[in-house]
């Protein structure tokens, strides 16, 4: 077989919302909703009016940019109290993430270790409807949602069709007041979904075609957002890479970028976006040599010079750090003599290291966490 005849499932939200103003509707949507759940975060409640929904509305904006089991289970509580036939995620991915769980869970008998892993959700009634308002993760496009386990500090992830979203909503608008850092990094993070996609072992020739248009927008637009948050253009490619980014996730996923990054946000705290803009340029060049063509491809659109897996990585780091990315693990708290313990538990992510184009070793981790310290 090749990328154009392997078998490949692809789902997408049955209705995407796109522009400046497609927050305004999600109440046209929403018509004849009694109940309706918004789970937002503390910056992310500012935009709970502009939903314009009908009924009773109640608002949830404790969700964590982590979330772990406890969190969730606080938020399920409440569904379970409200009852709703609506469900709204407000936010970026761990809150998009959230709502696809509540949504999917909030009315059935399934616990969430029920359905941990690939297609274990049996089924779902209420609506659920995605506004994102960060260009990073793409959850509003996709099947998955991760959470983490306090006790083993693992990511737990769900992965069924039943968590996909009636309504995706793109609304450029809604990401003007994200902080430049903020926007570097989930910036980076949206780009990393749509690299290690394209760089796949399981890489396909349809989600490729995501993916270069994801690489594209992200090296067209990102340096812009971040320079100028008030860039509607700018903002709207980024949310445009973002989805994209979001569609490869689904039936060909990330690989051993992401895995080395989960630690870092487990462990060290950081933000999803921001761990894996570190490891970005690092697992980029490491990769290199198992697919050069591909890797060309990405360093072509994002304005960076070819020459090798040495030049590629000050070119790639560059990048990040031309966005105002601190890009030192020693800088965000890390001491060297963790890196031995976070390296075994990025290899053990074997869902994702298996998929990298190049095999990885525990040391060979190490030596990307201490090249990055």
């Amino acid at each position: 077989m090749n990328a154009m005849d392997t078998p490949l499932c692809l789902h997408q939200p049955r209705r995407v919302e796109i522009g400046r103003g497609a927050v305004a509707r999600v109440g046209a949507f929403a018509e004849g909703a009694v109940r309706c759940l918004v789970i937002a975060s503390g910056p992310t409640a500012q935009y709970v009016d502009r939903l314009c929904l009908p009924g009773h509305v109640e608002v949830i904006d404790s969700v964590p940019p982590e979330p772990d089991l406890p969190a969730f289970d606080a938020v399920l509580e409440v569904a379970r109290r409200v009852q709703p036939d609506l469900v709204v995620g407000l936010g970026g991915g761990s809150v998009m993430d959230v709502a696809k769980l509540v949504a999917a869970l909030w009315d059935g008998t399934q616990a969430l270790l029920d359905v941990t892993g690939p297609n274990r959700v049996a089924g779902r009634r209420t609506r659920l409807a995605q506004v994102a308002t960060t260009a990073g993760t793409g959850s509003e496009a996709g099947t998955r949602a991760l959470l983490t386990d306090p006790d083993t500090h693992a990511k737990i992830a769900v992965e069924s069709p039943h968590l996909l979203a009636d309504l995706a909503v793109l609304d450029p608008e809604l990401t003007f007041s994200v902080p430049p850092a903020v926007t570097a990094a989930t910036g980076v993070d949206a780009m990393a979904h749509c690299v290690e996609a394209f760089t796949n072992i399981r890489a396909h020739a349809l989600i490729d075609g995501y993916a270069r248009l994801g690489i594209d927008l992200v090296g067209r637009y990102l340096a812009r957002a971040v320079a100028d948050g008030q860039d509607g253009e700018a903002r709207a490619g980024m949310m445009l890479a973002s989805y994209y980014g979001g569609l490869c996730l689904g039936p060909v996923n990330t690989a051993a970028g992401h895995a080395l990054a989960y630690p870092l946000g487990t462990r060290l705290k950081l933000p999803h976006g921001l761990a894996n803009a570190i490891i970005f340029p690092h697992v980029l060049a490491f990769n290199e040599s198992a697919s050069p063509e591909k890797t060309a491809e990405v360093a072509r659109a994002l304005g960076l010079p070819g020459g090798g897996a040495a030049r590629l990585l000050d070119a790639a780091h560059g990048f990040c750090a031309g966005l105002g990315l601190e890009m030192r693990l020693s800088q965000h708290g890390a001491q060297a003599t963790d890196y031995a313990l976070w390296a075994q538990e990025a290899h053990a992510i074997r869902r994702l290291m298996d998929n990298n184009p190049r095999d990885m070793s525990v040391a060979q981790v190490v030596e990307i966490y201490t090249a990055a310290h």
